[in-house]
C-alpha cells in the first residue's frame, strides 16, 4: 500500500495540522548519520549491490530475529556459518521466503522503513508477499544493475551530508583511506570502537591487543597500552574521525589509580580473567577513554545494557550480531560517578548517554544530563527505534534535560536503504511531539520550528562536531 503522507502525525485534526507544517520545514534538511554500521567498502569500491535479498533481509537483524522466532532457520535466508556448513545462497529464494512471511512486521517499525526504501527508492506502492514476491524481486534487482543505485548515488540521493562506520580499534581502515583518495566528496567517517582490545572477555582479546601493541610499536605494558590507544585513536582522527563508540555489558565505570591499574592489566593479558577482574578492566578504560577524549576532543558514546548473544546455539553456529542479543536492566547513577567525577565537569567534553532500559530515562538519564555539562542523552536505540520508543523517550526525558542535552537523531543501522526511512520517522515523531506542545500552549509554533530543525539536524552536527 502506499505510504499515508500524515502516518506518524497526531489523530486530533488541529495538532496533525500543526504537525504537517512543522514535517514540511524539516523534510528536506540533509542527514547526518553519525553513528552507523554501513560497510566502509561499499562507499570505497562502489560496486552494485549483489541482490535484493543482500540489500534487504541478510544485513537487517530486526528481519533476520523476527523470521528466527517464527521457526525460519538462518541458514535458509543465506546467513553464512561459522564452519563453513552449506547455507541458501539464491537470492531469490531467500526473498521469497521473506516475502512468505511478511505479515509478522505487521505494526512493527521495520514495516515501515523496508515500506519507505520500497516506495521512495522502487516506486513500489503494493504490499509485498508471495504473489507478487517474483515480480518485485525483478524490479528491484533490474534497478541494482544501473548507475544510479550504486552505493555513492545513493548516498548523494539520500541527501547524506556525512555518515559514520563504526570500526575496530585494530582496523587499519584501507577503505577509509581509499575513500579519501579517490576525490569523491562523501564524507564517510571512521568511528573509534575499542570493544575487542578492551573486553577481556571478548572472543580474541589477546590477539588484539598484541596487534594493538604491534600496529603501535609500544611495550605490553598498562602505560604503553595507554599509548597505543592514543595513537590509533589520532590515526583515526587523521581520517575524519570525531567520535569513538564504546559497547560495553554494564555503564559501570571506575579510577582504581595507577599502581591497582598496572596490577590489573598484567592479569588480565596474563589471562584468562575473573569475571569481576574483566568488569573492572572495562570500567577502568572507559574512565580512561573519557579521559583521551577530553585531550583529543573526540565525542565519547556509551551502549551499555545488551545481553549479547543471548542464544548460545546460534553464537557457536553463526558467531556475533544475528539478532540474539537482549536489553537488561541497567544503573547510570553509580555506575557513572567515577567517569563523571573525573570529566563531568568539563564543558568542553561531550559524553553520549544510550540506554536499552526505559525505566532510567526520567529516573537518572534525564537528571544526569539535566546537571552535568559533559552529559548529553542519545536517541532511543535498537529496541527503542520505533515511533512509541521515540515518543516515551521525548515525554520521560524533555522535562528534565530539556531538548538541549539530547543530539538529535542518529540511525545505528546496516541496513543503508532505510537511513532515510528512519531519519523520515524520527522527524515525523518529533513534529508530532512538538505539536501537542503547541496544541497545548506550552509551546509557541516558531519556537516548535527552531527545535524541530535543531532534532532533525543541527543538534546531531553540533554534538559530533559534524
Amino acid at each position: 500500500m502506499a505510504l499515508n503522507p500524515d502516518r506518524l502525525f497526531p489523530i486530533e485534526a488541529s495538532a496533525r495540522g500543526i504537525a504537517r507544517r512543522l514535517y514540511d520545514s524539516v523534510a528536506g534538511l540533509p542527514i547526518l548519520s553519525p553513528h552507523g554500521h554501513t560497510d566502509p567498502r561499499w562507499y570505497a569500491e562502489d560496486e552494485p549491490f549483489p541482490d535484493p535479498a543482500t540489500l534487504f533481509v541478510k544485513p537487517d537483524h530486526y528481519v533476520t530475529r523476527m523470521l528466527y522466532s517464527q521457526g525460519v532457520r538462518l541458514e535458509d535466508l543465506g546467513i553464512p556459518a561459522k564452519d563453513g556448513a552449506p547455507v541458501e545462497t539464491d537470492g531469490r529464494k531467500i526473498w521469497r521466503l521473506f516475502a512468505g512471511h511478511w505479515y509478522l512486521f505487521r505494526g512493527t517499525p521495520s514495516r515501515l522503513w523496508l515500506e519507505d526504501s520500497l516506495e521512495r527508492c522502487f516506486g513500489i506502492t503494493e504490499r509485498l508477499g508471495p504473489g507478487n514476491a517474483d515480480r518485485l524481486y525483478d524490479t528491484i534487482a533490474e534497478a541494482l544493475g544501473t548507475p544510479e543505485f550504486r552505493p555513492r548515488a545513493l548516498f548523494e540521493r539520500f541527501n547524506i551530508e556525512a555518515i559514520s562506520t563504526t570500526d575496530s580499534a585494530i582496523d587499519e581502515l584501507k577503505s577509509h583511506q581509499q575513500i579519501l583518495a579517490s576525490g569523491w566528496k562523501g564524507r564517510v567517517l571512521p568511528a573509534y570502537r575499542p570493544d575487542v582490545v578492551v573486553d577481556p572477555e571478548r572472543a580474541g582479546f589477546h590477539e588484539g591487543v598484541r596487534t594493538l601493541l604491534a600496529m603501535t610499536g609500544q611495550p605490553a605494558t598498562w602505560q604503553g597500552y595507554l599509548a597505543a590507544h592514543r595513537e590509533r585513536r589520532a590515526f583515526f582522527k587523521s581520517l575524519g574521525a570525531t567520535s569513538t563508540d564504546h559497547g560495553h555489558a554494564s555503564a559501570r565505570t571506575a579510577d582504581i589509580g595507577t599502581a591497582a591499574a598496572e596490577a590489573l592489566f598484567a592479569r588480565v593479558l596474563a589471562g584468562p580473567a575473573t569475571p569481576e577482574d574483566a568488569e573492572l578492566f572495562r570500567a577502568q578504560m572507559l574512565t580512561e577513554m573519557a579521559r583521551m577524549s577530553l585531550d583529543d576532543g573526540l565525542v565519547m558514546q556509551i551502549h551499555p545494557g545488551s545481553y549479547r548473544n543471548h542464544n548460545p546455539l546460534l553464537f557457536q553456529r553463526f558467531g556475533t550480531d544475528i539478532g540474539a542479543d537482549i536489553p537488561v536492566g541497567m544503573d547510570y547513577v553509580r555506575a557513572l560517578k567515577p567517569l563523571l567525577d573525573a570529566v563531568g565537569n568539563e564543558p568542553g567534553m561531550t559524553v553520549i548517554l544510550f540506554t536499552l532500559d526505559e525505566t532510567v530515562f526520567s529516573r537518572e538519564l534525564a537528571p544526569l544530563a539535566g546537571h552535568y555539562p559533559a552529559l548529553k542523552l542519545g536517541p532511543p536505540w535498537w529496541f527503542l527505534d520505533s515511533p512509541e520508543g521515540m515518543r516515551r523517550a521525548r515525554e520521560l526525558a524533555v522535562e528534565t534535560a530539556g531538548f538541549y542535552n539530547t543530539v538529535g537523531f542518529n540511525d545505528d543501522t546496516r541496513a543503508y536503504l532505510s537511513i532515510p526511512a528512519r531519519h523520515d520517522m524520527a522527524r515525523r515523531v518529533d513534529c508530532s511531539y512538538l505539536a501537542r506542545l503547541v496544541a497545548d500552549h506550552r509551546l509557541d509554533e516558531d519556537e516548535a520550528y527552531e527545535v524541530a530543525a535543531d532534532l532533525a539536524y543541527n543538534l546531531a552536527k553540533k554534538a559530533y562536531k559534524l
